[in-house]
């Protein structure tokens, strides 16, 4: 399936959950695609044919972008390696999430939530360990009694018990043995961010001024906005450079803006006036100069 089609999918599957889906991020190169949000849910999404295209620059990104918008990553593709993403089965790539289109579909249309996880060696399951161990007390089963039924060790009991995933083989064989479900359901919009690691500088110069009103500033490598601008609770998409190279992503990031609950920004260096691209603020660095604080750029923002 080419990009486009499998865009359009994924869209298409977003707009009947009742999300608002951003424009598509046609700029390259880009660590997303789509910004799609409802009800105070925001997913970042990377449409990719085949998932092992994701660098972990991609990747860093997307985690960085998540962290600072409250956001949760998503990476929708076909393969993985040489076969099929599987419909209901989670894969990881540099710890963000990766499903399939029907997998999508599954969770956030007809709220069915994915159980299977794929991971070198096989697909694996979380046990409910509380509900495991109830029902094993129920059926007046001990640890060993237990263990020999599926072949394995009581201490591999103890530890499903205590919450260790296993693989679908041993969990079919538990919901078999009681004929209740023990496996827990994978949330996709359960993700934990990564501890921020250090990495190195990106290319663009910041201007100055950010530092000196206090404004903290967190670059990215591959989106549309080079940096977010962190303002107390308010969160700003900004780009910044020369005319040429910056106001043709102004329309983009304040449509972006407008779905993540954010500002957009975009800082000229060749430019002196003040004006405004569809819901974004376009200034020059000499008005820059002028404000104080972050307070200031806000309320300019808002004018």
């Amino acid at each position: 399936m080419s990009q486009e089609r499998l865009l359009d999918m994924v869209i298409s599957v977003m707009l009947t959950a009742g999300y608002e889906v951003s424009e598509r991020c046609s700029l390259r190169p880009r660590s997303f695609d789509l910004i799609a949000g409802k009800r105070g849910v925001l997913l970042v999404i990377k449409v990719v044919s085949h998932i092992d295209s994701v660098s972990e620059e991609i990747s860093c990104d997307l985690d960085a972008i998540a962290r600072h918008l409250g956001a949760s990553p998503l990476i929708i593709g076909e393969r993985a390696r040489d076969a099929d993403l599987e419909r209901g089965t989670v894969y990881v790539r540099y710890g963000i999430y990766a499903i399939s289109p029907a997998t999508l579909y599954d969770f956030l249309v007809e709220s069915v939530p994915p159980l299977i996880y794929a991971q070198p060696g096989g697909l694996y399951v979380n046990i409910n360990g509380d509900m495991l161990k109830g029902l094993r007390e129920r059926s007046q089963l001990s640890l060993g009694d237990l263990a020999r039924h599926l072949g394995v060790s009581r201490r591999t009991i103890s530890k499903y018990e205590d919450g260790m995933s296993t693989t679908l083989d041993v969990a079919i064989q538990l919901e078999e043995l009681f004929d209740e479900a023990v496996v827990e359901a994978i949330d996709l919009l359960s993700y934990i961010p990564a501890p921020p690691e250090a990495r190195d500088p990106a290319t663009a110069s910041v201007p100055a001024d950010f530092e000196r009103m206090g404004i903290e500033i967190h670059q990215m490598r591959r989106a549309p906005f080079q940096a977010l601008a962190v303002i107390q609770e308010e969160r700003i998409l900004t780009c910044f450079g020369t005319a040429q190279k910056t106001v043709k992503r102004a329309a983009l990031i304040g449509n972006i803006s407008q779905v993540a609950g954010a500002y957009a920004m975009c800082v000229i260096s060749d430019y002196t006036k003040k004006k405004r691209i569809g819901r974004t603020l376009v200034i020059g660095e000499e008005q820059l100069r002028t404000l104080e604080d972050g307070s200031d750029l806000i309320e300019m923002i808002h004018q």
